[in-house]
Formats: C-alpha cells, sequence, structure tokens
C-alpha cells in the first residue's frame, strides 16, 4: 500500500502547485482551496508511505516525478513550454529514479 500511498501523494502535490499557481497568490478563492486540499492529502499520504519506504527513496521518487509531473502540467494548462536542456534534465531524473528502483539496495 506504501507505494500507492506515494503514487497517489504525487499526484495530490501536482495538482496542488498546479492551482498554487492558478490562485494568483491566493486572490482566488476556487484555486485556493484546492491548494490546501492538495497539499494536505499529499503530506499525509507521504507520512503513510513514510512508514515502510525508506525517507532518501521516497523523496528522490517524490522529487523525480513531482518535477515530471508539474512540467507537463504547466504545458498543457498554462502554456510554459520547455526547452532541449530542461527535457535532457527531465530524463536525466527518469533515469535517476529508474536507477534507484531496480539497482539500489536501499529500497
Amino acid at each position: 500500500m506504501s507505494w500507492i500511498y506515494l503514487a497517489i501523494a504525487i499526484v495530490a502535490e501536482v495538482i496542488g502547485t498546479a492551482a498554487l499557481k492558478a490562485s494568483d497568490g491566493f486572490t482566488k478563492v476556487q484555486p485556493s482551496i484546492v491548494v490546501l486540499i492538495g497539499y494536505t492529502t499529499a503530506f499525509y499520504l507521504l507520512s503513510l508511505a513514510l512508514r515502510t519506504i525508506p525517507v532518501g527513496i521516497t523523496y528522490a521518487i517524490w522529487s523525480g516525478f513531482g518535477i515530471i509531473l508539474i512540467s507537463v502540467a504547466s504545458w498543457l494548462f498554462f502554456d510554459q513550454r520547455l526547452d532541449t536542456p530542461a527535457i535532457a534534465g527531465m530524463l536525466f531524473i527518469i533515469t535517476g529514479v529508474m536507477i534507484i528502483n531496480l539497482f539500489s539496495k536501499s529500497v
């Protein structure tokens, strides 16, 4: 269940972060509410995942997938474009997360 908690936590954090952008500095009520719900859900589920997954591994996966997902969400919803170095960097992040999960004895 910990991996499911982590996956949902990542999605909730990305939703919260996208809503943070949409809240326009907390001046818009509905996105601001989504921010609070998203982050509360994300951190609660993260705390459950941390019961069995080591914190370093959890944070590597959380941050890696979070960066990639929020970049995709920003492209889809806020028309933000990524240049080649940004895409290359994200590919390195994906590679790093895969190396950790496939080869590390820490997982």
